[in-house]
């Protein structure tokens, strides 16, 4: 029986951490299509802003209560399934807790009693994260673009992690009892405080035999490793990537000035040559000198760098963006969240397009028009308001940039308002409607 439970185990270890390297895979190739950006300049910054903000969760603290609750959530998982490594260890050797005999009894004591500890705020946090997504009315959580898989997709996280947790402590609570009565296999090993004060009570009551203690501990057992595995690969399909991407994304973060608009390489090159009256504008470029690129700005995914593909990969959907945006907030149809969700959509369906015909073949499709319309990217203020709010560093605002660069660029298709501006500054060498020679006259007075 051992070696039929051995099997299977080994069986469901190698499947589910298969199925997720290749969702990793599927991942790391999509946001591959996306133009190549430097990003490895000031890595000393880049590594404390990723400790600071990814591990230290300190962006999301700034809303104490939510931020509070949240690392309950993510330290007390993520600690939590260290226990995978004595699982994992237990269901491949027949052992029982395994790192009792590693760390010794003290040890393992104060290791277990520190899961159940974290567990219970784990189960506390998305308690509370459940009834405030559902029955509390935040506005950013109950917008118009979370109706459907969103909002779904972010109680069924909190499901499982509260199902997970429960198995959890069924698991500590009958291997207790197991082995106060001294059950074979069931050696004195660990402490179990938050199990013995509520769960094991509750088994006491109707006095089970070992046999069904034994059942449970098993089942408790199998369902916490099955359900990490599941879990593990249900984040493919789930805003919860962020997890796994949050670390990245922050390492990548744009450590500019926030707003600061990238200048092309390229036109600022034509630009030059304009004003040298000796320059020859059919030179071929010097080594390491950029060319035109074949399109300015972006108009679909391809046209996009890859960590604004990672972002939108990394968007946990929060609407923290959206929720100080003061073009969504006055009404208007922009929504930062949405353009990460957006852009995160598109290309999905490119990587359908991939997987089903071994590259991409045309669609007819566009991120732009399809799926992001001129009116969100319009009204934008440019006011760097999402890309402060956002609690992993994410950047909508450089997607609206380019998108917006596609249009006056591309297609000159930029508003009314916005054309006389650009006129005016060609021919006048400012934004007003008047001769440069009238420039001055404001300082007359």
């Amino acid at each position: 029986m051992q070696y039929i439970s051995t099997i299977i185990f080994l069986i469901l270890l190698v499947a589910g951490f298969g199925l997720f390297a290749k969702s990793l895979q599927k991942i790391y190739r999509n946001i591959r299509l996306g133009r190549e950006i430097d990003r490895t300049d000031r890595k000393g910054e880049r590594w404390g802003t990723m400790a600071r903000v990814a591990m230290g969760q300190s962006k999301m603290v700034k809303r104490p209560i939510a931020g509070i609750l949240h690392l309950f959530v993510y330290v007390g998982f993520i600690i939590i399934n260290i226990e995978l490594i004595e699982i994992i260890i237990d269901g491949i050797f027949g052992t029982h807790r395994f790192l009792f005999s590693i760390f010794g009894s003290g040890s393992y004591s104060f290791f277990t009693a520190t899961l159940e500890v974290l567990a219970l705020l784990v189960i506390i946090g998305v308690v509370l994260f459940f009834i405030r997504r559902n029955f509390y009315g935040v506005k950013r959580l109950t917008m118009k673009e979370l109706f459907g898989w969103p909002k779904q997709d972010a109680n069924w996280i909190l499901i499982i992690e509260f199902a997970l947790m429960m198995a959890f402590f069924m698991m500590n609570a009958s291997d207790s009892i197991l082995q106060m009565r001294g059950a074979e296999g069931f050696h004195q090993a660990g402490s179990f405080p938050i199990s013995q004060m509520i769960f094991v009570p509750f088994l006491e009551i109707f006095s089970f035999d070992n046999g069904f203690l034994i059942f449970t501990e098993r089942a408790a057992w199998w369902f916490h490793f099955v359900g990490i595995l599941f879990f593990m690969n249900y984040l493919y399909y789930s805003k919860h990537l962020h997890i796994i991407l949050a670390f990245p994304s922050t390492w990548f973060a744009n450590l500019e000035k926030k707003g600061k608009f990238n200048n092309l390489e390229s036109v600022t090159k034509e630009i030059k040559l304009m004003m040298d009256p000796n320059a020859d504008p059919y030179a071929a470029p010097a080594e390491g000198e950029a060319e035109a690129p074949s399109k300015f700005g972006a108009e679909d995914v391809f046209d996009l760098n890859q960590v604004q593909l990672l972002n939108a990969y990394s968007c946990t959907e929060c609407g923290r963006c959206t929720a100080v945006c003061p073009a969504n907030i006055t009404g208007k149809k922009l929504s930062p969240r949405l353009i990460l969700m957006k852009t995160r959509d598109r290309l999905e369906e490119v990587g359908r397009n991939i997987d089903k015909n071994g590259k991409f073949e045309d669609d007819g499709k566009k991120l732009l028009n399809d799926y992001i319309t001129k009116e969100e990217l319009w009204a934008c203020t440019t006011c760097n308001a999402c890309t402060e709010a956002c609690p992993v560093l994410l950047d909508p605002l450089s997607i609206i940039f380019d998108m917006r660069r596609f249009l006056v660029m591309e297609q000159s298709a930029a508003p009314q308002e916005l054309n006389l501006m650009m006129t005016n500054v060609e021919n006048n060498a400012a934004p007003w409607q008047y001769n440069q020679a009238d420039r001055l006259k404001w300082a007359n007075d």
